[in-house]
């Protein structure tokens, strides 16, 4: 599909989901609930947002909708979406917001995509007073501002990549190779990376950079090929995780354990990689294995938007959904009581019960998964796998 007619079939998509949102027959029931957020359906960021979150922000709305609205302390009241699209762009991201919240006062808001977006909203819906369920932020600088009204729903950099490393020591890796995207999500993740490798004796043989937008990352992975590490970790976003699993195999790199991501634990991946996605590794936490729920969650995405939610950001997102409608079933649309119920207290959620210790998800422990025969398969911790580490076999041509 042209990207023209790409971008014109989400924008059109996301006004006629908005829209169906709200079903006549609920307006009778009460005004509706005004949920606001800005969003990537265009630019950089679009290919995660438009897979791990506004498409779960437009099926929850309608499924919400056709049980009779969202339970505000008893009272079912429709979900109106207010949803704009951020073009990938801080500054227009954190404008959209504080209009949703300044001068349009909506009732809730929804989070942006991605660590730096959220990084620059945070402050922003912290001083408004709205609470901020986010999917898709790894930042533990972000933890560490200890914003009251923010809530981090994904594991951590010093989570993920130190179930990361537990697994690579534990399977003898001996070296390893890195890159890196060279902004907020992947600095803080290879710092992470680095600390938790000081504590093993896997010697890294190359660590490099590269800006957002890279085309081109054969020379790297040449140089890499030539060291012949164990491992290849590539903390990369989803355009870069296929660019730099393609390369590799185009380049004959064929490492025991090839990781990658953000991107890995998405259908688009599986799709443009075909049987080369099998063994390769990546940021993944459960999947329709993981819950009845989680199942039906799958399921009914699938059904609605013809493609599979990711395994990683998509169940957190839904989650982080669960909760919000939880918590105003109980307290309602205060977002002060809103916050302390969300704080204090725990959720049932697709990916089991989740609570908080400060603003970060003290639920979900680091996981690593793996592509097994068209499944992304939680391989690591053993305490919440759904199948065991496979040996990656070689890149098919």
């Amino acid at each position: 599909m042209p990207q023209s007619h790409r971008r014109r079939w989400i924008q059109q998509t996301a006004a006629a989901l908005g829209a169906a949102a709200v079903a006549p027959r609920l307006l009778a029931q009460g005004a509706p609930v005004k949920i606001g957020y800005a969003i990537a359906r265009t630019g950089p960021w679009a290919a995660g947002a438009q897979v791990s979150q506004e498409p779960n922000y437009l099926l929850w709305a309608e499924q919400v909708n056709a049980a009779g609205g969202l339970s505000v302390k008893g009272a079912k009241r429709p979900i109106e979406l207010v949803g704009y699209d951020d073009r990938s762009e801080t500054e227009t991201c954190v404008r959209t917001f504080e209009k949703l919240m300044g001068s349009d006062k909506v009732d809730l808001v929804l989070p942006p995509w991605g660590s730096g977006a959220n990084f620059a909203v945070a402050p922003l819906a912290n001083r408004f007073g709205y609470p901020l369920l986010a999917p898709t932020a790894l930042s533990r600088k972000l933890i560490d501002m200890q914003l009251p009204f923010f809530f981090s729903l994904l594991q951590q950099p010093d989570k993920m990549m130190g179930a990361l490393v537990d697994m690579l020591a534990a399977n003898n890796v001996k070296t390893v190779a890195i890159v890196y995207m060279d902004d907020l999500f992947g600095l803080e993740n290879f710092a992470a990376l680095n600390a938790a490798l000081k504590k093993t004796s896997i010697q890294v043989v190359e660590r490099k950079s590269y800006p957002l937008g890279v085309k081109d990352l054969a020379p790297v992975l040449r140089t890499i090929k030539d060291l012949n590490p164990d491992a290849f970790i590539g903390i990369t976003y989803p355009p870069d995780t296929i660019l730099a699993s393609r390369q590799a195999r185009e380049v004959g790199f064929n490492p025991k354990f090839f990781y990658a991501s953000v991107g890995t634990a998405f259908q688009l991946y599986k799709n443009v990689m075909a049987a080369n996605t099998e063994g390769v590794i990546g940021m993944g936490s459960w999947n329709a294995k993981t819950s009845p729920e989680a199942k039906a969650y799958f399921d009914a995405h699938t059904k609605k938007f013809g493609k599979e939610p990711d395994r990683w950001a998509s169940g957190h997102c839904w989650a982080g959904l669960e909760i919000l409608q939880q918590a105003v079933a109980k307290v309602g649309l205060d977002r002060k009581a809103l916050r302390e119920q969300i704080a204090k207290n725990e959720f049932k959620t697709i990916l089991g019960p989740m609570r908080f210790e400060g603003s970060e998800n003290a639920s979900v422990p680091g996981t690593v998964a793996q592509w097994q025969g068209g499944e992304f398969e939680v391989v690591w911790p053993k305490s919440r796998a759904t199948a065991q580490l496979a040996p990656k076999p070689a890149w098919k041509s």
